[in-house]
C-alpha cells in the first residue's frame, strides 16, 4: 500500500505506461499501443456506460469489428469489465448493449488525472466510479452468482442483477450517505420480481427503502450472498 497519495498516483500512472508499452506489444504486437491507451482512456469517460462500439470505432478511426478485437485484448487482460444486459422474458424492449467498467477504481482515477478525493467528488464519474467499485468487489468475490445489469429502452434500470438457483437479487448502487430510490428503479423492480433488492451505500447500518428493498454497505451485502464469506 502506498504510504501516500502522491506515491499511489504515480504507482499507477507507472502501471498503466508499463501496461501500455511493454506488455501490449507483446501480447499483441499488431495492435499499436499509443492506439490501446486511447480506447482505455475511452473506457474511462464511458465507465459505467453503455458500450456503444460504432461510436468507439469511429472516435480510434477504425472498424467496430477492430474496435471490438482491441476491447477483448483489455478484457482478457482485466483491464475492463463487460458487463452484459439481462436476457430476461419481459413486456418490455430491454437494451442488448453491455455496460463497460475499468476494473480497477485506482487505474479508472489516474486515467481520468483525477489525483485527490476531493477531485473525485467534483467529477461526473463519481457516482460510476463507487457503483463500479461495488461491482468488482461483489464479483470478485460472490463468483459464482451469474451477474448482469437490466435497462429497458425506456430508461428503467437495475446497476446490477445476480441470479443463483431460485435467487434473483437486484442491486442499485449509490454514492450517498442517505441513498433513496428514483421512478426507474421502482418500475425495473416491478418488471424483475426479485426476491430479494438491495441499495448499496456508504452506510453504516441498514435499513428499508421500501417494500422488499433494503439499503446496506457493500460488504453488508456479499454477507448476505455469501454468508461467512465477508
Amino acid at each position: 500500500m502506498a504510504a501516500t497519495v502522491e506515491d499511489s498516483l504515480r504507482w499507477r500512472v507507472a502501471y498503466t505506461r508499463a501496461f501500455v508499452e511493454r506488455d501490449v506489444p507483446h501480447l499483441s504486437p499488431r495492435v499499436a499501443a499509443p492506439t490501446i491507451k486511447r480506447l482505455w482512456s475511452m473506457c474511462a469517460h464511458l465507465h459505467g456506460q453503455l458500450l456503444n462500439l460504432s461510436l468507439l470505432g469511429q472516435a480510434l478511426g477504425v472498424s467496430h469489428h477492430t474496435a471490438r478485437s482491441y476491447l477483448e485484448l483489455l478484457e482478457r487482460t482485466f483491464m475492463i469489465r463487460l458487463l452484459p444486459p439481462l436476457r430476461a422474458k419481459v413486456k418490455k424492449r430491454l437494451t442488448k448493449a453491455p455496460r463497460v467498467y475499468v476494473r480497477d477504481t485506482g487505474i479508472l482515477h489516474s486515467l481520468l488525472d483525477l489525483e485527490t478525493f476531493d477531485d473525485l467528488l467534483g467529477h461526473p464519474v463519481c457516482g460510476a466510479s463507487f457503483e463500479g467499485f461495488v461491482v468488482e468487489n461483489l464479483l470478485a468475490l460472490a463468483s459464482r452468482w451469474k451477474a448482469s445489469f437490466y435497462r429497458t429502452q425506456d430508461g428503467a434500470e437495475i446497476d446490477l442483477v445476480l441470479e443463483r438457483g431460485r435467487r434473483r437479487v437486484a442491486v442499485e448502487c449509490k454514492a450517498s450517505s442517505a441513498p433513496s430510490l428514483t421512478r426507474g428503479t421502482r418500475t425495473a423492480l416491478a418488471d424483475l420480481d426479485a426476491t430479494e433488492a438491495y441499495v448499496v451505500a456508504p452506510i453504516d447500518a441498514p435499513f428499508p427503502l421500501g417494500q422488499r428493498v433494503t439499503a446496506v454497505s457493500p460488504s453488508m451485502l456479499l454477507d448476505l450472498l455469501e454468508p461467512g464469506e465477508a
